[in-house]
């Protein structure tokens, strides 16, 4: 891309700390290696070296959201202090096209000491507000923070929610063409962070933002494109939806350990989609304006597994167990998931979701709470869940169905088959539907009271 597209450029990019054991070894470090080298002797090193960041190159083009991922410590936070200024690279460069405005650790910038308001005119006179600006501007920063009398009280009084409340309240009034948050939302109360998301969707239609979360929901939600860091490493870049289910994959990997290998499945073609067909029914809580078609892709389904167990079939039913390749919204269906079982397991765990075309869990269930006591299987085994419910109201478009086989319960347990849209599902609607998820109305009247009623 042009120079004039770049928002950010980001070429060989490496820090690098060292590490004493004791104070005294940066004494030695500071004179011996020297001297040793006047005497054309090997200098010798008295620190251990660390490297936060090796070697990372990207480029973020004006207007676009790009979702940085990574467990803890492989670099994330280093990559973002370096790209607002506030720590200077070992060697490699950092180039920034615009205002940056930083949303990075929980206070980051703020005196404790001081009041809010103090903080406020201390941080938006260091993005580049002038006097004046910042006077025109409070009013509106106070009231979108909405902390009240606590905006005259020393910030070290404030929760940790308030915090991210006016530190974010900032940086939505500096006039930023970039915007970097790491994080920080997390600890937001739901009404802020809705509040926060609404001006992040409205930013995105004009600026760039770096988003760093540990949420990956949110990430596919919001970025185009993704950079996952390991270990100072750029472990693999590319849309967002492809580096996110390598990176689920990763972590999979790292909770089980040892114990099990999960193998990369899946990958052929999807097949397209089944033909719409009438389908008659009397129920009144039915939408018949809600046309839902799908079709099951196990071949074209990416995921990992074990080899412990294998998921054999997923198929969706009307209420009647009849393969029908069109539902209506607010009918009974059916999802069965059919799986076979290698080894014995003395508490499998069939689950599945529905996600958005953004990534989004809408809905979702699992055996689990309802299989009581668990299920005891042996090798050779094949187990069926059947799953019966009212099918939700969805807007138009395409969604998808993530299936799994697990071993144990909801907080503690391994995923032996994974399969990531598993079955995709269309909806076509007449209406205009309000939300992610919609639910079935029986009946919705309007009388005018004042005339006694229709």
């Amino acid at each position: 891309m042009s120079s004039s597209d770049v928002a950010i450029r980001i070429s060989n990019l490496s820090k690098r700390y060292e590490i004493y054991a004791r104070p005294r070894d940066r004494l030695k470090q500071f004179v011996i290696p020297p001297l040793r080298a006047l005497a054309g002797r090997e200098p010798g090193a008295y620190f251990r070296e660390f490297r936060a960041l090796q070697e990372v190159s990207v480029e973020v083009k004006k207007g676009e959201t790009i979702g940085i991922i990574g467990r803890n410590g492989s670099g994330k936070s280093t990559l973002l202090q370096m790209i607002c200024g506030t720590l200077h690279p070992t060697s490699g460069s950092v180039q920034t096209c615009g205002r940056v405005a930083a949303l990075l650790e929980l206070g980051s910038g703020f005196n404790p000491e001081f009041s809010g308001r103090e903080n406020v005119y201390m941080n938006a006179a260091v993005l580049g507000l002038t006097q004046q600006q910042i006077d025109a501007r409070f009013e509106a920063i106070a009231a979108f923070a909405d902390i009240g009398d606590f905006i005259e009280q020393p910030v070290k009084t404030y929760s940790s929610g308030m915090v991210v409340r006016l530190a974010f309240s900032v940086i939505a009034h500096v006039d930023a063409d970039i915007l970097v948050i790491d994080e920080a939302l997390a600890v937001g109360d739901a009404v802020f962070t809705q509040k926060c998301m609404r001006f992040l969707r409205d930013f995105m239609e004009k600026g760039t933002v770096i988003f760093v979360s540990h949420d990956t929901g949110s990430v596919v939600n919001l970025c185009q494109r993704v950079l996952w860091l390991d270990k100072g490493k750029v472990v693999k870049s590319g849309l967002a939806k492809d580096v996110v289910e390598a990176y689920m994959h990763f972590t999979q990997q790292e909770i089980c350990g040892d114990k099990v290998f999960l193998r990369t499945v899946g990958g052929a073609s999807p097949r397209p989609p089944k033909p719409e067909r009438e389908v008659q029914t009397a129920d009144s809580a039915i939408d018949k304006g809600m046309a839902v078609t799908f079709f099951s892709q196990l071949d074209a389904a990416t995921g990992w597994e074990t080899g412990k167990a294998r998921i054999l079939s997923v198929n969706v039913l009307n209420a009647d167990g009849m393969e029908m390749p069109v539902l209506y919204g607010g009918e009974q269906v059916m999802v069965e998931i059919t799986a076979t079982v290698n080894e014995r397991m003395d508490s499998p765990l069939v689950g599945w979701i529905v996600k958005d075309r953004l990534g989004q869990i809408l809905f979702g269930e699992h055996t689990y709470t309802h299989v009581n006591p668990p299920l005891s299987v042996k090798a050779g085994d094949t187990i069926k869940a059947v799953f019966q419910f009212q099918f939700p109201l969805l807007q138009n478009g395409d969604y998808s169905m993530t299936v799994s086989v697990a071993e144990g319960d909801p907080f503690s347990h391994i995923l032996h088959h994974w399969l990531h849209d598993a079955v995709v599902l269309r909806i076509a609607s007449d209406k205009i539907r309000h939300g992610l998820v919609g639910i079935p109305f029986k009946s919705v009247t309007l009388v005018n009271l004042s005339r006694g009623g229709l």
